[in-house]
């Protein structure tokens, strides 16, 4: 579902950019549309029920089915403002909430720090990239400060972001180097040195 909520905002670009870049009408008819067929089918198939009230799924079926949780790749429905592709804020909150909880059962916690991992790395690990993601999409000084400090200690003292590293111990890590979790997270280092610089200090 991440990924078919930001093809549906990219289509939206792509209609912009159609109309006010080429000048081909058409172009930007036929994006427009795809962008409304695929999130009112989103809206029709993939918003689940759970007792803390509807959120949006990981998967679906086409069947009735739905897989509910979050990997840390992006787009993730965790990188939803990120990207552009969360217009209803409610039911974003309530989906942050759940993939950021045990809920989620690709969510970590342990004496390392907590975040999201996946299927590619397995259980107990947890991947930065999800971290960087969680401080990027939220707009709490508490929570962006505590993401930056875990992201720092998850780094092991190696001064690189890595792909994940397990629970309880960040020295167990994947990737020494991995180019897409230190860009992200050098945008959000970017991003608070313009915006929030009193974060960086100390």
């Amino acid at each position: 579902m991440p990924s078919n909520l930001f093809a549906a905002t990219s289509l939206r670009q792509l209609a912009e950019m159609a109309n006010s870049i080429v000048h081909d009408n058409a172009l930007a008819q036929d994006a427009s549309s795809l962008s409304d067929e695929v999130e009112a089918a989103l809206h029709q198939h993939a918003i689940a029920a759970t007792p803390e009230g509807t959120i949006w799924a990981y998967e679906v079926d086409g069947f009735g089915g739905a897989v509910l949780m979050d990997d840390a790749n992006v787009p993730s429905l965790l990188a939803l403002p990120y990207l552009n592709s969360s217009p209803d804020v409610a039911l974003y909150a309530r989906t942050r909430a759940f993939v950021w909880s045990e809920r989620n059962p690709w969510f970590f916690r342990g004496a390392a720090g907590e975040g999201i991992g996946g299927p590619h790395e397995g259980a107990g690990m947890i991947w930065p990239m999800s971290q960087t993601m969680f401080a990027l999409t939220s707009s709490s000084t508490g929570q962006i400060r505590e993401a930056v400090q875990t992201l720092k200690a998850g780094s092991a003292g190696t001064g690189f972001i890595h792909e994940s590293y397990f629970k309880d111990d960040p020295k167990r890590f994947t990737r020494a180097w991995f180019a897409w979790a230190n860009t992200l997270f050098g945008e959000l280092i970017a991003r608070l040195a313009e915006q929030r610089p009193e974060m960086l200090k100390g």
